[in-house]
């Protein structure tokens, strides 16, 4: 694990140390163990180390016997070891124990054909010398990210977007284009970047570069099956079986390891087969916030109490009040991107707790979106039932729905956040109503708040909606959340604020050959009768007791409605005040100013839309401004006293 970065010069000109040595020097945090470079004329590659397989000899760039090929890539390999002994038959020489050098070897002995045997989470750069031709490449799933510069002068890579700004004559600037996406969804999703003239690489893609000239193509898409079983039975032994195939092979590591643990179906499924293969009690983590009724909302560590015990976990909790306001805009300037999504205070606080003890950490993320984890999915299944229900009382019901106070931050208050918004968009096509259930903002709302409207720009939604073409109902709105908000939301931000304190962070769940598995379970039993999860619980019973796997979902993220009306108040008010939108000159002060005052109100739950805002003012003062985090933070914290 580690942080990757490179050059390639497309006017023939020779890459400068230099100018790898600030990229790398950005992203430190991601590999203190190591650095190393290579340079080969118009190439140039470098990286930061994380060291966790072979601890003394995996130091990167990776080189062939010949060497004729280098290599710097960000991940693990999980299948190495039986790739390793493949390519020792056909007679290839090892000259480390590293999982990556099987990559170098692979390509040699089949070209970029070697992607697809490779089980795993990555981001490489191969430099072929011999051909003078470099490929990067990035993981079926976008587990781990690659951002890319391309300019008439050369093409530059990077696994953060703010290496890339480390280079001369690179400022960072506002992509206006991309802005309306974040705030229609809270993200900006790939190809697209909030850093203008930066871009990602799509999951899944490979990118070649030779002779001044690029190509690039996907090598991997999620397509419908046409497996067929006996039985759901039958479904769930073999969900069973590649699911705890996939927590074994993941728990290879040289340095100590540890599990997150939320006492949900997720983590303590991963938990409960890593405890089955460890010699020794697992090492899990959970936490707590401290506070009042909704701070309680979010505190799950009686339950993820509960699951340590029964396997018998190496179990430590943190119950924690967080400064949020010193540590937004440190977290903000390890992001990249602004996010609308408060998980990600929740995923640094438990990381850094983590990282005390151990390096490597396993986590339950991309459960929900492989198998039916969000009470979103079953929207067409409501649907279908409230039509049944008499006009009458339908409009009664929204009637009603719409006059009471609108919060999350409660049980009860959520459900009828949630109905609120069921009923808003019921009549609406089966796309158009997913959509309502992930946007931050309507189309129309972001229309509204923009003063300057972007370039035509891309709908990712639209985009993934399109390649979903070939799945049914519900397993289509899984393979759009595949597609969009599953890597450039919850990927993107597990990746970032694990590496901010040099934890590597890796997802079982999202084993490419589950991910395949669990998209070709006929969706009449994927989630059975509206259960949630059905046929991953159902495999899960012989592990898990039934107040586990029955337990009722709640989200990983923070109390943050709450505190925009209480705590964080007049942080909110600071950054988006009439002055201050002025002068960044991107929205309607009055449109801005009606949103912060219904959500005080409880007229709306503003929550996501405010959080997208306040961040994005906080990015610009780190990013645009070139003001330090500290310094943002010191000025924020000014307002409170």
């Amino acid at each position: 694990m580690c942080g990757i970065h490179g050059i390639y010069r497309l006017d023939g000109q020779a890459a400068e140390p230099a100018q790898l040595d600030a990229m790398g020097h950005t992203t430190r945090h991601r590999g203190p163990d190591s650095a190393g470079q290579h340079l080969d004329g118009r190439c140039g590659l470098g990286m930061r180390r994380l060291a966790v397989i072979d601890l003394a000899g995996g130091q990167q760039p990776l080189v062939s016997a010949d060497r004729r090929l280098w290599l710097v890539c960000n991940g693990e390999i999980y299948n190495y070891r039986e790739l390793r002994a493949e390519l020792q038959a056909r007679g290839y020489q090892f000259q480390t124990d590293s999982d990556c050098e099987v990559l170098l070897h692979l390509y040699d002995a089949e070209g970029d054909a070697c992607v697809q045997r490779l089980n795993g989470m990555f981001a490489f750069a191969l430099w072929d010398a011999r051909r003078q031709r470099l490929l990067l490449g990035r993981d079926r799933l976008g587990i781990k990210p690659l951002y890319l510069l391309r300019t008439p002068q050369y093409l530059a890579f990077a696994t953060e977007a703010k290496a890339l700004l480390a280079l001369p004559g690179v400022h960072a600037a506002l992509n206006h284009n991309a802005l309306p996406g974040y705030l229609h969804l809270g993200y900006v999703a790939a190809p697209d970047c909030l850093f203008e003239g930066i871009e990602k690489l799509p999951p899944a893609t490979l990118l070649a570069v030779q002779g001044g000239q690029s190509q690039q193509w996907s090598y991997w898409s999620l397509q419908p099956q046409s497996l067929t079983m006996a039985s759901e039975q039958d479904w769930c032994a073999r969900v069973a079986t590649q699911l705890e195939r996939s927590v074994q092979m993941q728990m290879v590591a040289d340095v100590p390891i540890g599990a997150f643990l939320s006492g949900g179906v997720d983590s303590s499924a991963v938990v409960g087969l890593m405890a089955r293969h460890a010699s020794h009690p697992i090492n899990t983590y959970a936490i707590g916030f401290a506070g009042g009724t909704a701070e309680a909302l979010y505190n799950e560590l009686p339950h993820a109490r509960r699951v340590a015990r029964l396997f018998g976990t190496r179990h430590r909790e943190i119950l924690v009040r967080p400064d949020v306001v010193g540590l937004l805009p440190k977290l903000l300037w390890h992001l990249d991107e602004p996010l609308a999504d408060s998980a990600f205070v929740t995923t640094y606080l438990v990381s850094e707790f983590a990282r005390r003890d151990v390096t490597v950490i396993l986590s339950g993320v991309g459960g929900d979106e492989l198998f039916g984890g969000y009470r979103r999915y079953l929207g067409g299944h409501y649907a279908a039932a409230w039509q049944r229900v008499p006009g009458w009382l339908r409009r009664a019901v929204a009637t009603l729905l719409h006059t009471l106070p609108a919060d999350r931050h409660g049980a009860v208050a959520n459900r009828l956040r949630l109905a609120r918004g069921f009923v808003s968009s019921v009549a609406l096509d089966a796309d158009a109503r997913y959509r309502s259930y992930l946007q931050v903002l309507s189309r129309e709302a972001v229309a509204h708040l923009l003063l300057r409207q972007g370039g035509p720009g891309t709908d990712p939604m639209a985009l993934a909606f399109a390649r979903a073409e070939g799945h049914v109902e519900q397993n289509r709105l899984l393979a759009v959340d595949a597609q969009t908000q599953l890597p450039d939301d919850l990927l993107m931000l597990t990746d970032r604020m694990s590496m901010a304190v040099s934890l590597e962070c890796r997802v079982p769940l999202l084993d490419h050959q589950l991910v395949e598995l669990a998209a070709s379970i006929p969706q009449a039993i994927k989630m059975r009768g509206g259960r949630l999860k059905h046929v991953l619980k159902e495999s899960l019973a012989g592990l898990l007791p039934h107040d586990v796997l029955n337990r009722s979902k709640r989200g990983f993220g923070t109390p943050m409605g709450a505190w925009l009306k209480g705590e964080l108040a007049p942080v909110l008010k600071r950054l988006l005040s009439a002055e201050v939108l002025q002068r960044r000159g991107l929205f309607r002060a009055e449109a801005v100013h009606r949103l912060m005052a219904d959500h005080q109100a409880s007229r709306i739950d503003g929550t996501d839309p405010l959080l997208a805002l306040m961040n994005l003012e906080i990015w610009s003062r780190i990013y645009l401004d070139r003001r330090s985090p500290e310094d943002v933070a010191a000025e924020l914290k000014a307002c409170l006293n």
